[in-house]
Formats: C-alpha cells, structure tokens, sequence
C-alpha cells in the first residue's frame, strides 16, 4: 500500500508530459549522433570513398579500354565501376554502428542514459532507427552522384549504362540500402559485445574473414555455405548482374536484413540481462 501511494505521488508531482516516451528518446538519440565527431568523420570518410573511387576508377577504365581479353569486355559492368566505393564504404559505416553504442560504455556515459531509460530497450530502438535513418539520408544522395560522375566518364567511351537499363536502379539503391543495414549489423554487435575492439572484430569477421574462409573449404560445401553468407547476400542487391545460381537480389537482401535484426534481437535480450 505505501508503494502504491509513493508511486501515485511521485506521479501527481511530476509535470505533465515529462515522462520518458520513444519520441523524446529518439530526439535524444538524434541529439547525441549529431554531436559525435566520430559520425562526421566517418560518414565524411564514407563520402570520400564512394565519389573518389567513382571518378578513379571509370578514368582508369576509359584509359585502358578496350580490354585485351574480349570476354573481360563483355562481361563490363558500368553500374559496377561506379560503385565500387560502396564495398569500402562499408567499413566506415559499420565501424561507427560500432562506436554509436560502445563509446557510450567506454566514457560510462551508458548508465547515465540507463537511469534516464531505465526500460533500456528503447534506446537500443531510437539508436537504430536514428543511424539507419542518418545513414540512408547521407548514402543514397551520395551513390546516386557517383554513379552519375562515373557514367559521365564512360561515356566518353560509350560503355556507360542508364538508369533505365534492367537492374541499374535497384543497384544504386541497393547499394545505399546495404551500407545501411550494415550499419545496423554493426551498431547489434556493438550493442552485443558491449566493447569497441571486439565489435569491429566480430564485424569484419563476419563480412571479409568468414568469406575466405569458406574459399578454403571443399567445393561441395564451400558453394552451398557462400550462397547463404551475409556478405554475399548484402551485396546481391548492389550488382547488376548477379550469379544465375545465388538468391535472387531482394531476397538475398531480405535475408542480410534477417542476419542484422537476429543480431539485434539477441542484443536486446542481453540487454535487458546484463548490467551496464
């Protein structure tokens, strides 16, 4: 009964619409990220990666075109040249989904942001939705440029391609959508792992060591087990021309979608467990 009244004082004393809503955390969430110098430069870094390899590499091309090998010329793919930035990219993305959460636990600051969310959960929620929209608002401008700036340099050997073409549009946008999920797979590990080396570990671990990994397997399980990493899933959707044996692009991309949500499911249960 005394709890019951404290609780019912402590309510009648506090002003109204001062609670903590999902609203107000993700006005805070929005408030930390665009404060962080951590998200400038890595998005800056992002930036730089996806418009300077858009104009280096369709410039080498044109240079040494056309290729000595004809089959090398036929299998071009414009759309693919430039975009090659986003395979890069990819790091500083989800190296700062990394350090969205787990720079939070290195200053400390995490247990002032609990005992203002004491539920927890819905900073795990705003943290996602803030980054992925961040990310989504910054890469899909910046990929639709350079895959502009590089078709502009191939037409000068008229082997650019148009956004008209089958499977040109949804690989630019592709690519915007697959650095975002990245983010979030790494803002899950973060969340996870709670510690900053060992997020980033786990990241590349998952994109690039696992896939090498697999190449050194016999062939009979190393096809079957490729079709169905999440690197190679992720980036079905960012090519034109895919493997006529892999998933199909939005399917493909609708499971890379399902490896980062089982990743932040399991984040969020551990959450909800551990102390900060």
């Amino acid at each position: 009964m005394t709890t019951t009244t404290d609780t019912t004082r402590r309510r009648a004393a506090s002003p109204a619409g001062t609670g903590v809503t999902q609203a107000r955390v993700l006005l805070s969430e929005w408030t930390k990220i665009r404060s962080l110098r951590s998200t400038v430069y890595s998005l800056l870094i992002a930036l730089v990666i996806i418009i300077g390899l858009a104009v280096l590499i369709p410039m080498v091309t044109v240079a040494h075109w056309p290729p000595r090998d004809p089959g090398e010329a036929a299998a071009f793919d414009a759309t693919s040249r430039s975009l090659a930035g986003g395979f890069l990219a990819q790091l500083a993305i989800g190296v700062l989904g990394v350090l969205l959460i787990t720079g939070e636990y290195a200053t400390g600051m995490i247990r002032a942001t609990f005992a203002a969310v004491p539920a927890r959960l819905p900073v795990l929620w705003a943290k996602a939705v803030v980054f992925g929209a961040v990310t989504l608002a910054t890469t899909i401008p910046t990929v639709f440029l350079a895959w502009w700036i590089g078709q502009r340099i191939l037409s000068g050997q008229q082997i650019d391609a148009h956004l008209s073409d089958p499977g040109v549009a949804r690989a630019v946008v592709g690519t915007a959508l697959y650095l975002a999920v990245v983010g979030l797979l790494g803002l899950g590990l973060g969340a996870l792992l709670r510690n900053t080396a060992a997020g980033i570990s786990a990241l590349f671990g998952v994109l690039f060591v696992l896939p090498i990994i697999v190449r050194f397997l016999p062939s009979s399980w190393a096809q079957p087990i490729d079709t169905y990493l999440p690197s190679t899933v992720g980036q079905a959707i960012t090519q034109v021309h895919g493997d006529p044996g892999a998933i199909a692009p939005w399917p493909a991309f609708a499971l890379f979608c399902g490896y980062a949500a089982l990743v932040m499911a399991f984040a969020a249960v551990m959450l909800r467990r551990r102390d900060a």
